[in-house]
């Protein structure tokens, strides 16, 4: 039977300053006496959705959501050169998320994140197991060296033409070489055309990735126009350029910390950039997770992953 919950919009929003000049928005959304749950956003630097959700019964959560650092309606914003992406990773992100539990009188709270989220969410969780009550994780990523390297070195197996326009836009000497740091350096260019022009064809790229989801949303990277694009692409060089700060395989490694903790993770098997190998290497690992493999979707979703995400949330919000 489908579940099919109606549209939830914030009842509150406000603004937290979480250092580093630094302020985070945030929403509340549900009722605000209900099963408390944190919405990680995916990118780096994609924002939280805008608008009314129906990923939520209304009635039993209390749903915060949030843009990181950086993006959405978060201040400073990363396409202004100026903003210091040096207090911007992936642990400044941590601490945030627990600055943001404790500003709103959140004990516990149950966490989800898609893609980044997944892999912000997952370190998170590692590192705060204490707060978090269950897990939800659609299109499941950990951000270690070989999975950013599949996402935009190794896909080109996949497409090769669109790769090589992907890879010659960045200077000549650089072409044989890390192309996200390549793009890095040239999102933190001074002359905001070219930056423009690194970002559009970054999000030329992930488009061909999902290029093929019929049942998703194909497009949805070039949606992104001016300052959102440019934010979203520095963000993403500088976290995927960086490795996130984490240890090759940390996520992974750690994952006995998630002991205990119950989780749903769900995952589409035509996922080109995210492939199901990591979302399965990852419920081997952890006992308290049931992996759902959606086998009509890839990175973007479709209904079917929609229905598998809401009866989890409909199944956690009863414990």
């Amino acid at each position: 039977m489908s579940i099919v919950y109606p549209p939830m919009g914030p009842y509150a929003t406000g603004f937290l300053d979480v250092g580093d000049g630094n302020r985070i928005y945030y929403e509340e959304l549900g009722n605000p006496d209900g099963k408390p749950a944190v919405n990680l956003h995916g990118g780096p630097g994609a924002g939280s959705m805008q608008g009314p959700t129906k990923a939520w019964d209304p009635e039993k959560w209390r749903v915060i959501r949030f843009d990181q650092r950086g993006c959405g309606r978060s201040t400073p914003h990363a396409s202004d050169p100026a903003t210091d992406m040096s207090v911007n990773t992936t642990w400044h992100l941590v601490r945030d998320i627990e600055l943001l539990r404790e500003h709103l009188g959140i004990e516990k709270w149950l966490v989800k994140g898609a893609s980044w989220g997944a892999s912000l969410a997952l370190v998170y969780a590692q590192t705060h197991p204490e707060r978090v009550t269950e897990m939800i994780i659609p299109a499941v990523t950990s951000t270690r060296p070989e999975e950013t390297d599949w996402l935009y070195h190794g896909a080109r197996r996949l497409f090769p033409e669109a790769w090589d326009r992907f890879r010659n836009h960045v200077p000549e000497g650089e072409r044989d070489g890390n192309l996200v740091q390549a793009y890095g350096r040239l999102m933190e260019n001074p002359d905001r055309e070219v930056r423009e022009a690194a970002a559009a064809e970054w999000v030329r790229w992930e488009d061909v990735l999902i290029s093929g989801e019929t049942n998703g949303t194909p497009g949805s990277y070039s949606k992104r126009v001016d300052d959102d694009r440019l934010a979203f692409v520095r963000i993403c060089a500088h976290y995927f350029g960086n490795d996130a700060w984490l240890e090759p395989g940390q996520v992974l490694r750690d994952m006995h910390k998630l002991h205990g903790i119950p989780a749903v993770l769900v995952h589409g098997r035509h996922d080109l950039g995210s492939p199901v190998y990591t979302a399965w290497e990852l419920a081997q690992a952890w006992p308290d997770a049931k992996l759902v493999v959606i086998e009509d979707s890839g990175h973007t979703g479709s209904e079917a992953m929609g229905q598998a995400l809401n009866q989890a949330t409909e199944d956690f919000s009863k414990r």
